[in-house]
C-alpha cells in the first residue's frame, strides 16, 4: 500500500520537501510509517519525542493501522449574528486593526450585552524555541524579532478550531464565537490571531474567549517561526491532542 506523508515547519525544512510517498506493507502502523520515513530522512529522527500524528485530518496514536491512500501528517510543536456556525478562518492576507469590530458586528445580536475580543500581535521579544531548536535560538540571543512566519495544515486546523468552538459552547454556553488566524509573514505590530466571543453576559464571553485562544495555541496544527535579521527559529510546544479537562475531571 501507499501512504502520503505531509511534513510541516521544521520537519519540512529538514527533509527539504512537503510531502513524501511511502510504500508500506499492508497493515502497517503509523509507527512503521515513521520508521520508514526516518530511514529515508535520518535527520528527522531526533524530533520524534515532540511529534504528534494525524491520519486523514484527525489526531491518531502511533499504533493506529494505516490503509492504502491514507494521508499521514507529522505534527511538530505548535503556535454571523445568530446561533449559526462560528466564524473560523485562516487568512493569508493581513488582518487589519478593525478585525474585532468586524467580527463583533457579524456575531452580535440585540440579546447580547458582552463582546469580548482578543488580539495576538507580533512583538520584538522572542518566545520559547520548539524542542530541538534551543541551540539555533542561541545564535540570535542578541537580536530582536523582525517578523513571524506562520504555516498551517489548514483543513485539520479548521477542524480542530471547530472542536474548540463546540467545547466553548458546551462549557460556557457561548455559541457566537470567532477564531481568525493568519498564515504567511506577519511583520512587527501586525495581527496574527483574533478571537471574539459574544454573549448576553460578560463572564461567559470572557471565559469562552480565553478558552478559544488558549486551546487554539495548544492544539491547532499551526506553526510559528520567529524571523531575525540573520535567520529564523521555530517556536512552540508539543501539540496537545485533546481538550483541557474541566476542573475536577480526572481527580481521584
Amino acid at each position: 500500500m501507499h501512504v502520503a506523508v505531509r511534513l510541516f515547519a521544521i520537519q519540512r525544512e529538514l527533509a527539504g520537501t512537503r510531502e513524501v510517498s511511502l510504500a508500506l506493507p499492508d497493515g502497517a502502523t503509523i509507527d512503521a510509517a515513521w520508521l520508514a520515513l526516518v530511514d529515508r530522512f535520518p535527520v528527522l529522527a531526533p524530533g520524534r519525542p515532540s511529534i504528534r500524528f494525524a491520519r486523514n485530518g484527525e489526531y491518531a496514536e502511533p499504533a493506529t493501522t494505516l490503509a492504502d491512500g491514507d494521508e499521514l501528517a507529522c505534527i511538530p510543536p505548535v503556535s454571523g449574528g445568530s446561533d449559526g456556525p462560528p466564524i473560523l478562518e485562516i487568512r493569508s492576507e493581513p488582518i487589519g486593526p478593525g478585525v474585532l469590530d468586524e467580527l463583533g458586528a457579524r456575531l452580535a445580536t440585540t440579546a447580547d450585552g458582552a463582546i469580548v475580543g482578543f488580539i495576538c500581535r507580533t512583538r520584538v521579544t522572542p518566545g520559547t524555541p520548539a524542542p530541538g531548536q534551543e541551540l539555533e535560538a542561541g545564535r540570535f540571543a542578541d537580536e530582536s524579532v523582525e517578523a513571524l512566519s506562520y504555516e498551517a495544515h489548514e483543513t485539520m486546523a479548521l477542524a480542530v478550531m471547530a472542536d474548540i468552538a463546540a467545547e466553548a459552547a458546551e462549557r460556557f454556553g457561548v455559541t457566537r464565537l470567532a477564531i481568525v488566524h493568519r498564515t504567511g509573514d506577519v511583520p512587527l505590530g501586525e495581527v496574527s490571531v483574533a478571537v471574539v466571543a459574544v454573549s448576553p453576559h460578560r463572564d461567559a464571553a470572557f471565559g469562552a474567549a480565553r478558552y478559544a485562544i488558549d486551546e487554539t495555541k495548544a492544539r491547532a496544527p499551526i506553526w510559528k517561526a520567529e524571523r531575525f535579521r540573520s535567520g529564523a527559529v521555530w517556536v512552540g510546544e508539543i501539540a496537545r491532542t485533546g481538550a483541557m479537562p474541566v476542573e475536577g475531571e480526572g481527580s481521584p
